[in-house]
């Protein structure tokens, strides 16, 4: 293992330094959790994160389009739609019709999906609660509400419109 590097001695005030660096800090922080959690529901159950992010979705809100999981999860279309594929071939999700708009279709967990889904919400919640035992529940709220305004100043700073999301999606 090696140690952890010193910082440059030489380095101006103003200067970049990585491990002080907000952004770098919660991709690090996300990865690793996100890293946990997908080994965890690849190795028992075979899903991907996205897969069960949109197993969650479809168990929160009922039947949406692919555009609707879209926005709501912040996902790109190409990756709803292969978790979407990935989940209907094992018969997780269904697709119907969509009657007021032929070009789309409605997703929906089978009933085979919404077992999974309440066999993995302890699992996933274990998770978090291990992963925040450390923390006062003030703090949590308070980390919770931090990462919903970075997430919108973010979408402002990108000009795009916030997602509607849930804390509960896992990683």
């Amino acid at each position: 293992m090696n140690a952890p590097s010193q910082p440059r001695q030489d380095a101006a005030p103003g200067d970049l330094k990585l491990d002080a660096y907000l952004p770098y800090r919660l991709s690090v922080a996300s990865n690793a959790v996100s890293g946990l959690i997908a080994r965890a529901y690849e190795d028992r159950f075979g899903l991907s994160i996205p897969q069960w992010r949109l197993i969650c979705v479809l168990a929160e809100d009922g039947a949406l389009t692919q555009a609707a999981i879209v926005t709501r999860t912040g996902m790109d279309k190409v990756t709803v739609s292969r978790a979407a594929q990935g989940l209907s071939k094992r018969r997780l999700v269904q697709r119907a019709d969509h009657t007021s708009d032929g070009r789309s279709h409605l997703l929906s967990l089978s009933l085979e999906g919404a077992r999974l889904h309440a066999e993995i919400s302890p699992l996933a919640l274990a998770y978090e609660a291990a992963l925040i035992a450390g923390l006062a529940p003030s703090e949590v709220a308070l980390l919770k509400r931090l990462l919903m305004r970075l997430q919108g100043a973010a979408n402002a700073l990108g000009g795009d419109t916030p997602p509607v999301s849930s804390p509960g999606l896992g990683s």
